[in-house]
């Protein structure tokens, strides 16, 4: 699809409009995070992540969702502190063991992103930094979108599992639900329908929504709201019953038309009756987020450059900086 000179000078105009609502507007944003942080320390740093993401993206098509994901939920507990990379102890659950977790991957390309960076760079780039940097690649090689990152965050000491599911949306939330967790960090709701989008590639597990398809409510046993021949497609790939605890648990695409690419195919699903979660339908059906859907399906550059901007936002929350925290040796344990 192409778009005339005065669509392409709207969608910068909106870029830039939100990044001057991030730097100087938006409550809750670190003014000390900046780009280029490691210019002098470790010019080499950006670049080691993005051919290490590059690398993993060769042998795996669901890196980049995998990595936007991981930064999603590393943000939303504790900050954007890296602390969903900490493994657990014999004292300790961490976050990657939540069940609200389940599924997280990536965790390798950041080890070997961080194992690079040391071997040139020690003590110098923090695991923070490197997985906000290895989101925004993810973004890059799946949607061609290209944005810089303001970095210097430092690595948070602590990680409890008992945290991620007080902190993350549920698959089954409603839209003042989804508006509440999003607003406890600093979120507007059209940010939240934005980076939604994320859901146009990648996969969710069969339990994340087969109540959707076989026990809904007490009068539907299928969500009405569910086009029933992407319905019929999901029962095909989610038999029932769903014992996840003793058999396997199947994943499906977010977008079965364009799995891999990060586009606004995702809007256009919702709008035909085909999000794959509750959460994700919602977005539609609700008269409070029905418009931001409608401009994401009708304006795709647009929607590109608020998503660019949205991650930036979303990668400030509550961030440990200056003084504060470490920078990991080894972004699994504490030093």
């Amino acid at each position: 699809m192409s778009f005339s000179p005065s669509v392409q000078m709207a969608s910068l105009f909106t870029y830039l409009l939100f990044l001057l609502a991030i730097f100087f507007i938006s409550p809750g944003v670190s003014l000390t995070l900046k780009r280029g942080f490691y210019r002098k320390t470790c010019p080499s740093a950006e670049a080691i992540v993005m051919s290490t993401v590059k690398a993993a993206l060769a042998s795996d098509p669901g890196i980049p969702a995998a990595l936007i994901r991981l930064h999603f939920h590393d943000c939303f507990v504790r900050g954007c502190d890296a602390s969903i990379l900490l493994d657990s102890t014999l004292s300790n659950r961490a976050e990657k063991e939540s069940m609200g977790n389940k599924g997280v991957q990536g965790f390798q390309v950041i080890d070997e992103a961080k194992a690079k960076i040391e071997a040139q760079c020690p003590n110098t780039v923090s695991c923070s930094d490197i997985l906000a940097f290895a989101a925004r690649d993810s973004v890059t090689l799946a949607g061609g979108l290209h944005y810089g990152v303001p970095s210097g965050r430092r690595d948070g000491r602590v990680s409890f599992a008992a945290e991620v599911t007080q902190n993350l949306p549920d698959a089954f939330f409603n839209v003042t639900q989804l508006k509440q967790t999003f607003a406890r960090k600093g979120l507007s709701m059209e940010e939240m329908v934005t980076l939604s989008g994320a859901h146009s590639i990648g996969d969710s597990h069969c339990s994340s929504f087969s109540k959707r398809l076989y026990s809904f409510d007490k009068t539907s046993a299928q969500d009405p709201s569910m086009d029933p021949s992407y319905a019929r497609l999901l029962k095909g790939k989610c038999p029932r019953p769903l014992n996840t605890r003793s058999g396997p648990d199947p994943l499906v695409p977010f977008d079965p038309v364009t799995p891999n690419r990060l586009d606004n195919n995702y809007y256009k699903n919702l709008r035909s009756s085909k999000g794959l979660l509750a959460s994700d339908q919602v977005l539609w059906n609700s008269t409070l987020t029905r418009k931001f859907v409608k401009e994401n399906v009708n304006h795709p550059s647009a929607w590109a450059a608020k998503f660019a901007a949205a991650m930036v936002h979303m990668g400030s929350i509550d961030v440990v900086t200056g003084k504060q925290g470490e920078i990991r040796k080894n972004c699994r344990v504490v030093n």
